[in-house]
């Protein structure tokens, strides 16, 4: 079976993307960009891309072997993660900072994200930390920490552009999904719900937790919305719990990800931009 292979990098340069084209052995090699190519009836074999993806990330380069054809088209919807997917930030971990707990929740963030823990009772460890904390903390790590992940509003206006539906689905808080809707047009946000008492933190979440399941469950409700199927859906995500989601989808992006996460994902951005995206389905 043939297939394209894209290679890109911020910083890769067009003497090391053809040393990965030869690599390839493809038919037929066309530059997307200065920092992107695209390699045409590729030969594939799963040796291979284990072989172009561990040269190329040694060289600072993301190697995407798709079908020849694929475009953004073919979808219908993209899904995303927030934290460490579409924002750069874990919110929780900021939260903590304002308690100076940091260290210790990101600790409980970083396991949980590695599939070390389970998701729910992680977080609900997490958030018992932050009892009492002025709820005002929140809008502070909003306007000082938030800053959306590279590539991220080219990404969104692109597919906006071309139809698509958006959906944030994040295992984070309300509190900064529906400030992301609202800021970049998003068409549905679900992520569970911080509990305030007195202007406080009580440290616990209003309702059930927005888990792997749910993160899975509320992609097939927006699909079944939208009347398409998961495979006209595209996936972000960057942590264990965004697996269950990222698997059905009819294509799947680890971004910036923990190994068990790119090991799955059709697609790895180790060092592009979320516009990378792009790239792959040029």
């Amino acid at each position: 079976m043939n297939m394209n292979l894209v290679l890109q990098g911020p910083q890769a340069s067009p003497d090391t993307l053809a040393a990965l084209a030869r690599l390839a052995g493809g038919a037929r090699a066309v530059a997307i960009d200065a920092h992107a190519l695209r390699c045409e009836d590729v030969p594939f074999s799963a040796e291979l891309k284990a072989a172009v993806e561990q040269a190329a990330f040694e060289a600072g380069v993301d190697a995407t072997f798709i079908e020849a054809g694929r475009s953004l088209r073919d979808f219908r919807l993209v899904a995303m993660d927030m934290d460490s997917t579409l924002i750069t930030i874990e919110c929780i971990d900021e939260i903590a900072d304002m308690q100076g707990l940091k260290p210790q929740v990101a600790e409980i963030t970083e396991a949980a994200m590695r599939g070390e823990l389970d998701f729910a009772a992680s977080l609900t460890r997490r958030v018992a930390l932050l009892e009492g904390l002025e709820a005002s903390a929140l809008e502070r790590v909003y306007e000082e920490r938030l800053r959306i992940s590279m590539g991220g509003e080219a990404m969104l206006r692109a597919v906006q552009a071309a139809g698509l539906k958006t959906l944030l689905v994040s295992g984070g808080f309300t509190f900064f999904t529906e400030r992301l809707k609202a800021r970049l047009g998003l068409d549905y946000a679900h992520a569970n719900v911080l509990e305030v008492a007195d202007g406080k933190l009580t440290g616990r979440v209003s309702g059930g937790i927005v888990d792997a399941e749910e993160k899975q469950r509320t992609v097939e409700r927006v699909c079944a919305e939208l009347g398409i199927a998961p495979l006209q859906a595209i996936v972000m995500g960057d942590g264990a719990n965004d697996l269950r989601m990222m698997g059905i989808a009819g294509l799947s992006v680890a971004f910036r990800a923990k190994p068990v996460v790119r090991a799955q994902a059709s697609v790895a951005l180790n060092f592009s931009g979320l516009d990378g995206l792009l790239k792959v389905l040029a």
